[in-house]
């Protein structure tokens, strides 16, 4: 039988703007239930108190809550890096393009901070670095098919342990607080203990601060670190 409780979760799992109020604490039960409450007893075939449907709602948003908080086993570094002038370059996957790749990791001088990450996917592979490099990269890649070029983009770093392999939810409480400041993503990057942004140059100032929000959110208290 189904019950108040799993419509309405189906119901607010299908809009996730309603899950992202009831994470942020901004939305009130009571007028949520109101709203939904046709709807609810439209598919349960009977009618339907809106207090009952208030609990349910505030049963869930509990449960959400709980998912968006970083387990204290998770330690996180005192620095978020940011780096900045970067571009990402986007080509068809080729065997050719596979042997040039080792090329342009003669472009990046690791030894100063910059930047070179490849990215393989099934049938593309994408290339991001330092925005200087982008006429070398080209020459490089000058019989390859390049199906996109972003320029005038910076990257966010969280440095996290190595329980954060483990741990579910860390991206998706990151993402989702990039997304509530309509901040869009270009690429993400992880390693073992590292969480890596690509966003554009416009949106640096609010990324910062959402993601320092979080943090500040559960506990922890960091300092910016940038490299040109």
């Amino acid at each position: 039988m189904v019950t108040i409780s799993q419509v309405t979760r189906r119901i607010i799992e299908s809009k996730p703007i309603l899950q992202e109020a009831l994470i942020e604490d901004i939305i009130s039960f009571a007028n949520l239930a109101e709203k939904l409450q046709p709807r609810i007893e439209s598919e349960l075939g009977q009618k339907v108190k809106a207090s009952a449907i208030n609990m349910s709602i505030r049963r869930y948003a509990e449960q959400l809550t709980k998912k968006t908080i970083i387990p204290k086993t998770l330690n996180i570094n005192s620095e978020l890096i940011i780096k900045t002038n970067l571009c990402d370059v986007t080509i068809a996957k080729a065997p050719s393009a596979l042997d040039k790749i080792k090329e342009l990791h003669q472009l990046a001088d690791y030894a100063k901070g910059e930047t070179l990450n490849v990215i393989q996917g099934n049938y593309e592979i994408t290339i991001v670095i330092s925005q200087k490099y982008l006429d070398q990269l080209k020459q490089v890649l000058k019989k390859e098919k390049i199906l996109n070029i972003e320029k005038n983009l910076v990257s966010l770093t969280l440095g996290l342990t190595k329980e954060f392999i483990y741990t579910p939810g860390i991206l998706a409480l990151a993402t989702r607080k990039l997304s509530w400041e309509n901040i869009n993503i270009f690429e993400n990057i992880s390693t073992m203990t590292e969480l890596i942004f690509i966003i554009a140059e416009k949106d640096v100032v609010k990324a910062y601060h959402a993601l320092q929000e979080m943090l500040n959110e559960q506990g922890i208290t960091r300092k910016k670190k940038e490299k040109i």
